[in-house]
C-alpha cells in the first residue's frame, strides 16, 4: 500500500471543528508524527475548517465542509484539502496576508491563513466568489518516521 485516502463532509458548525481534528489526528498516525507535528496539523484543519464555517458560510444554512486527505507513504508527504461551497473569497492575495481579517467585530486575528502557511511546507488557497473556496497544504515527513506499510 503506498497511498491511503481519506473523504469526510459534515456540517458547516463551529462543533465540528473539533470533530474535523480528532479525524485527522487519527488519520495521520502511520506517519508516525512528533507531538509538535501532530499539533501543527490539528492547529491547520482547525483554521481551515473555522474559515469555511465562519467565512464561507456566514448567513446560510445547512452548508458543508470537505476534508479530503492523503497519506504518501513513498514520497512521506500527507495532503490535505478543507473545502467549501460558501460564498467565496473576493481577493485571495489580501486574504493571505497577516492580520487581514474581514470579521474585526468577532475578534479575528486574521492569522488564519498565515499560520497554515507557516505549519505547512506548501499551501496553495483557490476561490471563486459565491462558489467556494478550498485550502490545499502539503507536509513532508521525514522517512525514517514512516512504518513499514
Amino acid at each position: 500500500m503506498s497511498k491511503n485516502e481519506m473523504n469526510l463532509s459534515f456540517t458547516a458548525i463551529s462543533e465540528n471543528e473539533a470533530f474535523a481534528r480528532v479525524a485527522i489526528a487519527a488519520f495521520m498516525m502511520p506517519l508516525d508524527p512528533t507531538i509538535e507535528e501532530l499539533t501543527e496539523i490539528k492547529t491547520v484543519v482547525s483554521e481551515a475548517v473555522t474559515n469555511s464555517v465562519i467565512h464561507g458560510y456566514e448567513n446560510i444554512d445547512n452548508g458543508i465542509v470537505y476534508m479530503r486527505a492523503v497519506i504518501d507513504f513513498e514520497e512521506g508527504k500527507l495532503e490535505i484539502e478543507v473545502r467549501d461551497e460558501g460564498c467565496g473569497i473576493k481577493d485571495v492575495d489580501e486574504a493571505c496576508q497577516p492580520l487581514f481579517t474581514s470579521k474585526p467585530e468577532l475578534e479575528r486575528s486574521g492569522m488564519g491563513f498565515t499560520i497554515i502557511e507557516n505549519f505547512m511546507d506548501e499551501m496553495v488557497v483557490e476561490s471563486k466568489p459565491d462558489m467556494g473556496t478550498s485550502v490545499k497544504v502539503i507536509k513532508f515527513f521525514a522517512n525514517n518516521n514512516l512504518m513499514v506499510h
